[in-house]
């Protein structure tokens, strides 16, 4: 991203033209508060998601099973309305001679977590970026997100989840490694 972020002169005309007073006591820190959120909330645009996936050599050489990563925190912003949409997100994949530490799994969907989103998108780059830079023969993601632009605006329907996968490598054919990821990645 570049580096010409919302300064806090654009969050005070921002409060300026929803007829707030920027100079009112409860706001006069809030334009401030307001950029370094969104500075933070962006922050995936200067992250490089090869970076964060350096593989270990050593460990995996004869594990050929899934290997799973549960409930890993999903925040981002819905590119239509700028609303939060938040959930959890499961990644599995199948070693291919390399494995990468768990917690990178979390980093990389912070990565794309960190930029403006619709959730099918997330979804897929995360899967695509653990398939080009890992390499592994399989990569399953399960993403169930709650969007804050249905929950308060529009149709307000509190609750409602919206699901989304991608399966790629043997994942895809192979049906019993499939069944075995989504009996994996299912909330118990």
């Amino acid at each position: 991203m570049s580096d010409e972020h919302f300064t806090e002169k654009d969050w005070r005309r921002l409060l300026v033209s929803l007829g707030e007073d920027p100079d009112r006591k409860g706001l006069i820190d809030t334009p401030s508060r307001v950029a370094k959120a969104w500075k933070h909330w962006t922050s995936g645009y200067d992250q490089d998601p090869a970076e964060l996936l350096k593989a270990f050599e050593d460990g995996a050489e004869q594990y050929n099973e899934l290997i799973v990563v549960r409930n890993i925190p999903v925040y981002s912003h819905c590119e239509h309305h700028l609303a939060p949409f938040f959930g959890k997100a499961v990644i599995g994949y199948v070693p291919n001679g390399k494995i990468v530490g768990l917690s990178k799994l979390t980093r990389l969907t912070d990565c794309f977590a960190k930029r403006l989103q619709v959730q099918e998108r997330l979804t897929s780059q995360i899967a695509n970026a653990l398939m080009t830079h890992l390499e592994p023969k399989a990569v399953g993601v399960v993403l169930r997100c709650r969007h804050m632009c249905m929950e308060s605006r529009g149709i307000r329907s509190p609750g409602e989840e919206t699901v989304t996968s991608s399966m790629l490598g043997e994942l895809q054919p192979n049906l019993a490694m499939r069944t075995e990821f989504l009996a994996l990645a299912r909330e118990d």
